[in-house]
């Protein structure tokens, strides 16, 4: 039995294509050469170009149904709102919804339900940072009471992160370079690279429950740093 199993397995791996061997990672030392790791990392900063706001209406009644009911009055005012000021339906997402029970405890009896709290949040997202204030009035004015953001961030962050990626494989061959004068060697080749990538995004945060006739919110988006690690091995001659 052992033989029948094995035997076509050896014949199927030897019916497959011959690997070339230059397609293969070579990672053997050239005699007397030293084997040098670094770990660098590069940074590319943008300005943000895209905002996330969390926008939510909390409500509370005497009945479930109620507290649903007014909640989903409130929200559709909100959503509604946020078309007129130009969001696009694909930018508006409802993130969570829920309802629980409020209770009351004196210590002495179990707890009494005295109403329900329904809640419901969408997550906004726009390419006009300039009018995030005026976003955040238009969220208040028409109901919503809970406020988490915004958020920054740059959509399209591929070709920043390509920036990084060079700009650290550029301080890890420096940095070996370094390494080879000093023991009186020169760098020969990459053996290998690895990467870890980070992108640092600054969150200015705001939870709030805020009256309607509140100020336009000034919004300054700075810059965020997006980096790239890499692990590369080098060989020393």
């Amino acid at each position: 039995m052992k033989f029948r199993l094995i035997a076509p397995l050896a014949l199927a791996c030897a019916a497959l294509p011959a690997t070339p061997a230059a397609a293969q990672v070579e990672t053997t030392l050239a005699p007397g050469a030293t084997r040098l790791q670094v770990v660098a990392t590069g940074e590319a900063r943008r300005v943000p170009d895209l905002a996330t706001i969390g926008a939510g209406v909390v409500t509370t009644a005497p009945t479930a149904a109620a507290a649903l009911d007014q909640n989903s009055r409130q929200m559709a005012s909100v959503l509604a709102a946020l078309k007129r000021a130009g969001i696009a339906d694909r930018d508006i997402q409802t993130s969570s919804v829920s309802l629980f029970p409020d209770y009351r405890q004196d210590g002495t009896s179990p707890p009494q339900i005295t109403g329900y709290r329904a809640s419901n949040e969408v997550s906004v997202r726009f390419r006009d940072i300039a009018a995030t204030g005026r976003i955040l009035d238009v969220l208040v004015a028409k109901g919503a009471n809970q406020i988490n953001g915004p958020n920054l961030s740059i959509e399209n962050s591929d070709a920043a992160m390509d920036e990084a990626r060079t700009r650290a494989l550029a301080a890890a061959r420096a940095r070996a370079e370094l390494y080879a004068r000093a023991l009186g060697k020169r760098v020969t080749r990459v053996l290998d690279v690895s990467e870890g990538s980070d992108v640092s995004y600054p969150r200015p945060m705001m939870m709030a429950r805020v009256a309607a006739q509140s100020p336009g919110v000034p919004i300054a988006p700075g810059e965020q740093g997006l980096s790239a690690t890499l692990t590369v091995v080098f060989e020393l001659d």
